[in-house]
């Protein structure tokens, strides 16, 4: 399985160069505690937005965490360690860190995947801790327009917001919440009223 997942996201080389990377990494960075220092960035890629954090946030002690080795090889020294793997066993201590990051990663599962993913992003997230994800809006005007859908080489599910609060939930994290992401929140910002002028969105939530 960890093989599979290696081969259909090098081939989606698009993350190494998407231009809204580093703005992404800013909206985590405005929802990040302000006393966060431990960040889990998962599916890091080849680091581009952990480094922008960084800037925002040099006291932050980032953790990364991706299955293609070739791009852990070529991560900025803002991160302290590197995880070469997938997300339903990660290797890290119950409670290790104050923030998970996780942005258009989820997506990127199996179906049978992504409810161990979160599970395991409950376990090692400390109490207090914040789960941060963006992922594809199912329901995007763009999408609609087009006769399009999410699915392509590499993204292998997808999730409305709707139901991912519940999956959340039902996980036992707390204070929920969804709001736009993608580029769209550079003409509308986070909080327009029609929800669907979002590419993606911008699931956060706690475990308290």
């Amino acid at each position: 399985m960890l093989d599979k997942y290696e081969a259909y996201n090098l081939a989606q080389s698009y993350s190494e160069e998407d231009p809204f990377t580093s703005e992404r990494y800013e909206q985590f960075h405005r929802y990040m505690p302000k006393d966060a220092t431990s960040v889990l960035d998962v599916g890091a890629g080849i680091g581009r937005g952990g480094a922008r954090l960084f800037e925002l946030s040099p006291a932050s002690k980032l953790t990364a965490l991706d299955i293609v080795k070739s791009r852990l090889d070529r991560l900025p020294a803002c991160y302290e360690t590197k995880i070469l793997g997938g997300s339903t066993k990660i290797p890290a201590d119950d409670y290790s860190f104050d923030v998970i990051v996780a942005g258009e990663f989820i997506e990127h599962l199996y179906p049978a995947d992504v409810d161990p993913t979160i599970c395991e992003f409950q376990r090692i997230l400390k109490v207090g801790g914040r789960l941060m994800m963006t992922t594809p809006n199912p329901g995007s005007l763009k999408l609609w327009y087009r006769g399009d859908t999410i699915y392509t080489v590499s993204h292998l599910t997808q999730h409305w917001p709707k139901e991912m609060k519940l999956r959340l939930r039902m996980h036992g994290f707390s204070g929920v919440r969804v709001v736009g992401s993608g580029k769209a929140i550079r003409y509308f910002g986070s909080y327009f009223p029609i929800f669907s002028v979002y590419g993606s969105y911008l699931v956060i939530a706690d475990k308290i």
